[in-house]
């Protein structure tokens, strides 16, 4: 069964790859995805992000146990922080496991589209200018549609 996480703290990518593969051997592929907070020019003092506890791990536990179902996964992870980060800091974390490298590569991306698009957080991004929430994309709303088919 997939592994979520909301959380505060940062995580640790080694240490959570290692914690899943421990004592595997029917592993072949791994991948990994980590999202960072990104300042692209030099304005953004800090990014703050709301869920709400309990129905934003329960939508995680979804999306992963559908990326379960959809490919022969040994293993799936996916950590998401919240509260306020700085620029540079680790936001999202999406690791899948399975014997082959296209199960592992097209979960992880199926994932991550959905958390773009889906996911129940809110983002507020701060700069010396005052603060402004963030809306998904149209781009990845389309992304997230192409796993419809």
């Amino acid at each position: 069964m997939a592994s979520i996480s909301v959380q505060a703290d940062d995580f640790d990518i080694t240490g959570e790859i290692n914690a899943l593969k421990a004592d595997r051997v029917d592993i072949g592929a791994i991948v990994t995805f980590t999202g960072t907070v990104r300042d692209l020019d030099g304005s953004l003092t800090s990014m703050t992000l709301e869920h709400y506890p309990g129905m934003t791990e329960r939508e995680l536990q979804a999306v992963a146990d559908e990326a379960e179902a959809r490919w022969p996964l040994q293993a799936c992870r996916v950590i998401h922080r919240y509260g306020t980060l700085s620029p540079g800091e680790n936001i999202v974390l999406v690791i899948t496991m399975s014997a082959h490298r296209h199960a592992a590569f097209q979960a992880a991306d199926f994932l991550m589209d959905f958390l773009k698009s889906r996911a129940p957080f809110w983002k507020k991004e701060e700069t010396g200018e005052g603060a402004t929430w963030v809306d998904a994309r149209e781009s990845d709303e389309l992304a997230l549609k192409r796993w419809n088919s």
